[in-house]
C-alpha cells in the first residue's frame, strides 16, 4: 500500500523526492556495482537538483550506520532466535547479510538522507 506521494515510496524506490516520477539513479539495479551510486544531476520531470551542494551525500554515511545495524539485528534475530543456531553461525549470517545487502544499504541511506531535506510537492507532478 505504498503509493506515490509518500516519503516511504521515494525512500524504497529511489524516486525523485519532489515529484516521485523518475528514479534518481542512472541504473535502477543496485547490484551493478560500478553504477551503484551514480545519480542523475537533475530530475528530468521537475528539474529538482539532487546534489544540493558539493559532498551533500557524505551525511548519508551516518544514516548508513543505522541502516546497517538494522540489517544486522534482523539477521541475528532470524539466525539465532528463529533457527536457534550457535553464536558463531549467527555472527557469520550477520557478516554475510551485510556483504550481500551492501549496495541496497548504500542506496537506502542516500534515499533517506535526501528525503530529510526535500518533500513531495503535488504541484510538480502535473507540470
Amino acid at each position: 500500500m505504498i503509493r506515490k506521494g509518500m516519503k516511504l515510496y521515494s525512500i524504497l524506490f529511489g524516486a525523485c523526492p519532489k515529484c516521485h516520477q523518475e528514479s534518481m539513479y542512472t541504473v535502477k539495479n543496485p547490484y551493478v556495482l560500478s553504477d551503484t551510486l551514480k545519480i542523475n544531476d537533475n530530475c528530468s520531470h521537475c528539474g529538482t537538483k539532487y546534489r544540493m551542494e558539493p559532498s551533500f551525500f557524505y551525511g548519508s554515511m551516518y544514516v548508513s550506520y543505522g541502516v546497517g545495524i538494522a540489517f544486522a539485528v534482523a539477521a541475528f534475530v532470524v539466525s539465532y532466535i528463529l533457527f536457534e543456531s550457535s553464536l558463531l553461525t549467527a555472527f557469520i549470517s550477520i557478516v554475510l547479510t551485510l556483504i550481500c545487502f551492501l549496495p541496497i544499504i548504500m542506496r537506502l541511506s542516500r534515499n533517506i538522507w535526501i528525503n530529510f531535506f526535500m518533500s513531495y510537492d503535488k504541484s510538480l507532478v502535473k507540470k
